[in-house]
């Protein structure tokens, strides 16, 4: 068994690990590039490790009909979706988009109602994934105060 003071040492190395990665690609935009893979590994873990422990495994115990989808949808997208995705971001690039709204709002004749709608669809829409990561922080937190 791992000591907790030894598990919350890799804990806090893993966050400040983050961090230097996301602070040095911001910095360097070529360092980016070169290590794409890592960043955006380190960016699927939070993720998934949030969606994975509060989302996906209550979801299985639930209905475990409905836990298939979860995964199959993206699977599919990337296995035989990669021509639409290429030409999306094709699209962006040539649009110089950077988020949903703006991609929308161009498709539409740059139109900045349509944007602002298309961003508080999003951020509604986010709105669960954002509290997931708060209720994981409190856990997280509660869990090593009681140590």
């Amino acid at each position: 068994m791992i000591d907790k003071p030894f598990l919350l040492l890799i804990a806090l190395l893993y966050v400040f690990l983050l961090f230097a990665v996301a602070w040095r690609a911001d910095q360097h935009k070529q360092w980016l590039q070169r290590f794409r893979p890592l960043v955006y590994s380190l960016a699927l873990a939070v993720y998934c490790s949030s969606w994975t422990f509060f989302g996906a495994v209550g979801q299985a115990v639930t209905n475990l009909w409905s836990y298939l989808p979860i995964y199959l949808g993206p699977m599919l997208l990337f296995l035989f979706g990669s021509g639409f995705l290429h030409k999306l971001t094709l699209v962006g690039e040539r649009q110089k988009v950077t988020s949903i709204a703006d991609f929308i709002g161009s498709r539409y004749g740059k139109s900045q109602k349509l944007s602002a709608l298309v961003t508080l669809l999003a951020i509604a829409g986010s709105l669960p994934y954002i509290a997931l990561q708060l209720r994981a922080v409190t856990m997280a937190w509660n869990t090593v105060g009681a140590w």
